[in-house]
């Protein structure tokens, strides 16, 4: 006979009433989305599935895989990070994803959003302008089974025309302005969310919603970010 596990917080509960002690980082995570996330107001459910299923510590460096659940941003190399988880949950949950959704992503880093908008989308199309990081994101995504995320290494400034349109656009780096090509390539009804910098010097992150011809565009907080990076 086969046991089904039964999920908890904390525990791995089996049928047979046998109980497995949970591995660390599950229980970290776990931890994460309750009080990083839960409890600063993230209540999306595909957002929290995805945080909860997507192993954070498998998208930093080894020598921080201890800190990959904490609260903030970790280096990955190359002068880029991985952002805080909630940052990352909250964008998540602004573009308002359905299952059926292609999504694109500027800024693959290593990954880990990437994986994260994997985990709810039917497909993420993602850009890295760093070859490193986007050679080694596209290895790991695969090497995870992330098969429904294609990685391309280029500018993400000009978007991916040849796979739009896309019913939602994340950036995650801080632009001066918002890209017309990305726009260009958003679906009727699109959703974007990008780190802009505006006045005195403070990026904010901006919500924006293609509405036939118009574009309605709201500012949410102040973020940090690393620069929306081009070619030169």
């Amino acid at each position: 006979m086969i046991y089904k596990p039964l999920f908890v917080y904390g525990l791995t509960i089996c049928f047979a009433g046998a109980v497995i002690a949970q591995d660390d980082q599950d229980f970290k995570r776990e931890q994460m989305v309750k009080t990083q996330l839960q409890d600063r107001g993230i209540k999306d459910p595909l957002t929290l599935y995805a945080m909860l299923n997507v192993p954070r510590h498998k998208f930093v460096p080894k020598n921080l895989v201890e800190h990959a659940y904490r609260d903030g941003a970790l280096p990955i190399g190359s002068n880029q990070t991985i952002s805080q988880p909630y940052i990352v949950a909250y964008m998540t949950e602004t573009l308002k994803l359905k299952s059926t959704d292609r999504v694109l992503e500027i800024g693959t880093g290593s990954g880990y959003q990437a994986a994260v908008l994997g985990k709810i989308v039917d497909s993420v199309f993602t850009i890295e302008i760093i070859q490193d990081l986007a050679m080694s994101a596209k290895s790991r995504l695969k090497n995870l089974g992330y098969d429904n995320i294609i990685v391309k290494w280029g500018d993400g400034y000009h978007g991916w025309p040849e796979k739009a349109p896309f019913d939602a656009i994340m950036v995650t780096a801080g632009a001066d302005s918002i890209p017309q090509p990305l726009l260009d390539q958003l679906k009727n009804g699109g959703r974007m969310v990008i780190p802009v910098g505006l006045n005195d010097n403070i990026t904010y992150l901006v919500s924006v919603l293609k509405k036939k011809d118009r574009v309605i565009t709201k500012n949410l907080f102040p973020v940090r970010f690393v620069p929306f990076t081009r070619k030169q």
